[in-house]
C-alpha cells in the first residue's frame, strides 16, 4: 500500500507553464470500478499545454495533476474492478480530461476501462511513448475517415511523432501509403512502410502526388497542422476524405472544389473519442507493440521536477519525437 502522500506536477490556476507546482498532495482513493496505478513514465503531448494553459477548455479540478499518458504498476484496484491485479504492468493515455485529474504524480487513478495491460516483453516506456500518437492514427484512419485495405493515402509530416505512427498503422492496415517530411527524415518514414516520400516544401507537390496517384489519393492526412488545402483539392480522388487532426493557422478552403467532387473534411481530437473507440485503438497497439511493429524516437528523459521545463519545451514546437518524465 502507498503511504499517504505523494509528489505531483500540479497548477493551482490556468496559465503559462511557470503556473506548474512540483510538491505533494494526498494519494488519491480509487471509487469502485477504478484502479490506482505506481507511476514509473509519463509522455508529454502538446495537448497537455492546451489544457494547462485554458486554450482546450474541459472541466478541471483543483489543484489539477497536469497528462494524459502514463506507463506504471498497478498498485491497487477497486472492488468492482475484474481482470487487474497489484503488479500489473499497465499503460494509459486519456487522463487530465473532462474532470479527471492527470498522470503526471507518483500515484495516478484510472478507471479500469481506460487501462490496459503493457504486453510481455514490451518495454513501458515504449508502450507510453507511442500511445497518444498511435491512438490518434487509429482513430484517424478507422473510426473517422474509414479506412480500406488497398487504398492509397497521403501523410503529410510523416516524420512526426502522430505522422510516423499513421504511416506504420496504414501499412498494417493494407493501404499504400505516401508521405511528406522534411529530406532528413525521410530515411524514418520508408523505415515505417511509406512507399514514396516526398518533399514537404516541393511547390509541385499536388503535381507529385498526381504523379505517384494517378486516380487520386483515397485519404489525405496533413498530420503536421499546416493545412494545404490547395494541394488536397487537386490531389484527392473523389469521394476522398480529408481527416484534420491539427491546425496551425486557420487556412483558405476551396469548397467548390470540394464537395463538387464527394470529399469529406472531417475534424477530430482524441479528447472526444469513446472509450470504446480508444479501447479498440490499444486492442490494435499492444498487437503492433508485441510484433514491434510501432516505433518511436525519445527525445529526451527527464525528472517529474522539469514538467515546466518540458511543456516550455512542447510548446516551441523544436521537440524532434517524445518527451518521457520520470516521476
Amino acid at each position: 500500500m502507498p503511504t499517504s502522500m505523494m509528489t505531483a506536477a500540479y497548477i493551482t490556476g490556468l496559465g503559462p507553464a511557470d503556473r506548474i507546482r512540483l510538491g505533494p498532495l494526498l494519494v488519491p482513493t480509487p471509487g469502485p470500478t477504478d484502479v490506482l496505478v505506481a507511476v514509473e513514465t509519463v509522455a508529454v503531448n502538446p495537448v497537455d499545454a492546451y489544457i494547462r494553459s485554458g486554450r482546450y477548455r474541459t472541466p478541471i479540478p483543483m489543484p489539477f495533476i497536469v497528462g494524459r499518458d502514463l506507463a506504471g504498476t498497478v498498485a491497487l484496484t477497486g472492488p468492482g474492478v475484474t481482470g487487474f491485479q497489484p503488479g500489473d504492468r499497465v499503460w494509459c493515455n486519456s487522463l487530465g480530461h473532462q474532470g479527471r485529474q492527470g498522470a503526471f504524480a507518483e500515484y495516478a487513478v484510472v478507471p479500469a476501462d481506460r487501462l490496459y495491460r503493457v504486453p510481455e516483453g514490451v518495454d513501458p516506456q515504449t508502450a507510453v511513448a507511442v500511445a497518444h500518437p498511435a491512438a490518434t492514427a487509429y482513430l484517424g484512419w478507422y473510426v473517422h475517415a474509414r479506412l480500406r485495405p488497398g487504398e492509397t493515402v497521403f501523410v503529410g509530416g510523416g516524420g512526426g511523432n502522430v505522422g510516423t505512427a499513421a504511416i506504420q498503422i496504414a501499412v498494417a492496415g493494407g493501404a499504400h501509403v505516401i508521405a511528406s517530411a522534411r529530406p532528413e527524415d525521410h530515411p524514418r518514414c520508408r523505415a515505417a512502410g511509406a512507399e514514396a516520400v516526398l518533399d514537404y516544401r516541393d511547390p509541385r507537390l499536388a503535381e507529385r502526388l498526381r504523379e505517384l496517384a494517378p486516380a487520386g489519393v483515397d485519404v489525405m492526412w496533413d498530420t503536421s497542422g499546416y493545412q494545404d488545402f490547395a494541394v488536397a483539392a487537386e490531389a484527392t480522388a473523389p469521394g476522398g476524405r480529408i481527416p484534420v487532426t491539427a491546425a496551425r493557422a486557420e487556412v483558405a478552403v476551396p469548397l467548390s472544389r470540394l464537395y463538387t467532387r464527394d470529399v469529406a473534411v472531417l475534424g477530430f481530437v482524441i479528447s472526444r473519442a469513446s472509450v470504446a473507440d480508444l479501447a479498440a485503438a490499444a486492442v490494435l497497439i499492444n498487437r503492433m507493440l508485441a510484433d514491434r511493429r510501432l516505433t518511436t524516437r525519445i527525445a529526451d528523459r527527464l525528472p517529474l521536477a522539469e514538467t515546466a521545463d518540458a511543456h516550455r519545451r512542447i510548446e516551441s514546437g523544436e521537440v524532434r519525437g517524445r518527451l518521457l518524465l520520470l516521476p
